[in-house]
């Protein structure tokens, strides 16, 4: 049995709520991925009741500042990790950056400028929160427009979305808990797996999985389940339900 735990007070306690809109759901109802009952799916995750918080650690070229990681996405994986993308071309918003001004969410485009950057060769910010909201946000039950409150402004839902993408990947801090644990960027030495995994989980209290190109260390996913909607619902983390993509020992972890 996976052992569940609230992820911290700022979690636990409060929501993860847009700046516009309110679910009006409840967080003491059922933790996705466990039985519905009669809960609608406004406000129980549904199929994908398994989120992955993925983050990226790119070096070449690098991205985001040195001493940080950088958010790549929050997915909806289903319970039994196969997952839905591009859920409803209708919403595939473009102008992330307009969409976020009009609806007062300035704080949060500021913070996605510094913290959710693109590949260069890959193309550009705004594509790549394109294409995270049109490819996974667009299959999350508790974002669906009918779900959304009387007279909630077009794209209200993906605004709701980048914010809690934010706020969740800012109780997160990879570089911070593996520097805790004396693994810090640098063009010598390797580390093991394990000793990964212990650095994350004595931060954070769960193992999460790691992902490298070859023997590089490039991504990291933290795994949860969901009280209530992402609208300003409670995430609640559990162990990895997957391995990652790291050898067992020889990981580099260069400096940006």
């Amino acid at each position: 049995m996976l052992t569940i735990v609230v992820l911290a007070a700022a979690l636990a306690g409060s929501s993860m709520a847009s700046s516009n809109i309110a679910s009006g759901c409840s967080t003491t109802g059922p933790l996705s991925c466990t039985s519905q009952g009669s809960t609608s799916s406004c406000c129980y995750e549904t199929p994908g009741g398994l989120l992955l918080q993925t983050q990226f650690w790119d070096t070449s070229p690098p991205t985001g500042p040195s001493n940080s990681w950088t958010i790549h996405g929050l997915w909806p994986d289903n319970c039994d990790g196969t997952f839905k993308e591009d859920c409803d071309p209708s919403r595939d918003y473009t102008g992330i950056s307009s969409l976020l001004t009009a609806q007062n969410a300035t704080s949060t485009l500021t913070f996605m400028n510094t913290f959710w950057k693109n590949d260069p060769d890959d193309g550009t910010d705004e594509e790549l929160w394109e294409h995270e909201w049109a490819t996974h946000g667009t299959c999350y039950s508790t974002l669906e427009v009918s779900c959304l409150p009387a007279g909630s402004p077009k794209g209200a839902e993906a605004v709701a979305f980048f914010e809690t993408v934010t706020t969740l990947f800012q109780k997160l801090p990879t570089f911070t808990w593996l520097s805790d644990a004396g693994i810090t960027p640098s063009n010598s030495g390797t580390h093991t797996l394990a000793s990964l995994t212990a650095a994350i989980k004595a931060g954070s209290g769960f193992t999460p999985t790691f992902d490298c190109d070859g023997s590089t260390l490039n991504g990291i996913s933290y795994y949860f389940h969901l009280r209530g909607s992402v609208i300003d619902g409670e995430f609640e983390q559990i162990n990895a339900a997957e391995t990652g993509t790291c050898p067992n020992s020889g990981i580099k972890y260069p400096p940006k």
